[in-house]
């Protein structure tokens, strides 16, 4: 479901039939452009989803005598479809807007191309409708990577992405990640509007980062590109020490590259952060330090 005022605003649209709707069914990204249906053919109409009329099937529509034009409208509004939006800046027919009154099926209108419409609709729905959850963690864009800190209470979280920020990079949620499934493989992140810019350090209290640091210090969303798990270090516990093993984390069904960080003072968590992040990089380019010293070792061991 989507709401009407923000289907409107969100595509710039003008309302050309009144409807007492405050919701829209639409519950998918997807549109239909229908022109066989509006000849008579209805054996596959995607009923389901926005029905968009171009400059084909107004043509096709205006080319016909009034009475059947009505004819074919009265037979395409029996469907329950969502809405209807004529795109190009095309007008509706006076047969039309008197269907959709009666049925009280909103009908839009929207200047753009209807290539292009479409393209920014689906754009549009796809992060309105996009699954969503919220997630105790720190977000924060380092060298253009979406590092999502997670931990329990009072680990340090705040205070590594205060440490980040002082370094140049940019804060885009604390405490709070409103996170979104964009799709099957990625996640974006941002923060909560009522607390957004703001973070919370122990024996300081709230303090703004956007008016502390500057405009340049936030970022209004992020992707997640991978996560990092503080953890109060425990002697009796093995940590990664090669990194030969790549280990992930499922946020919404989409996997995360993951890593665990051991805290304990005298750790610069801000430095091993961005150490992290440029790793990270370096293995989407293609490069890992730790098979390449691991094939190095192979190498000798067979020359020795």
């Amino acid at each position: 479901m989507v709401k009407f005022s923000e289907f409107v605003t969100g595509l710039n649209l003008e309302v050309l039939s009144p409807t007492t709707r405050t919701m829209l069914d639409i519950d998918s990204a997807e549109f239909n452009r229908p022109g066989l249906e509006l000849s008579g053919y209805y054996e596959h109409f995607a009923v389901e989803r926005p029905q968009i009329l171009g400059n084909a099937e107004m043509g096709y529509l205006m080319g016909l005598s009034k009475q059947e034009r009505y004819n074919k409208l009265a037979a395409f509004f029996e469907y329950a479809i969502p809405c209807v939006v004529l795109c190009r800046g095309h007008r509706p027919p006076e047969e039309l807007l008197e269907l959709a009154r009666e049925k009280n099926i909103p009908v839009f209108g929207s200047k753009m191309h209807t290539t292009s419409f479409i393209v920014s609709a689906i754009m549009f729905l796809s992060r309105v409708l996009a699954p969503r959850m919220t997630m105790h963690a720190v977000l924060v864009d380092v060298y253009g990577v979406g590092v999502l800190i997670t931990g329990e209470s009072g680990v340090g979280k705040s205070e590594a992405a205060l440490e980040l920020i002082k370094r140049g990079h940019q804060l885009v949620a604390d405490d709070v990640v409103d996170i979104c499934r964009v799709n099957e493989n990625r996640l974006t992140g941002e923060s909560p509007e009522t607390i957004r810019f703001f973070m919370e350090i122990r024996g300081i209290g709230i303090i703004d980062i956007r008016q502390m640091y500057g405009i340049g210090s936030v970022l209004m969303s992020k992707s997640i590109d991978m996560e990092i798990h503080l953890e109060p270090w425990n002697e009796q516990k093995e940590y990664d020490r090669l990194g030969l093993e790549e280990n992930y984390t499922t946020i919404m069904d989409v996997k995360v590259p993951s890593l665990v960080l051991p805290v304990k003072p005298g750790r610069n968590l801000a430095i091993i952060i961005e150490v992290a992040a440029r790793n990270l990089s370096l293995k989407r380019m293609g490069y890992s330090a730790a098979q390449e010293l691991d094939k190095r070792m192979n190498e000798l061991m067979e020359n020795g």
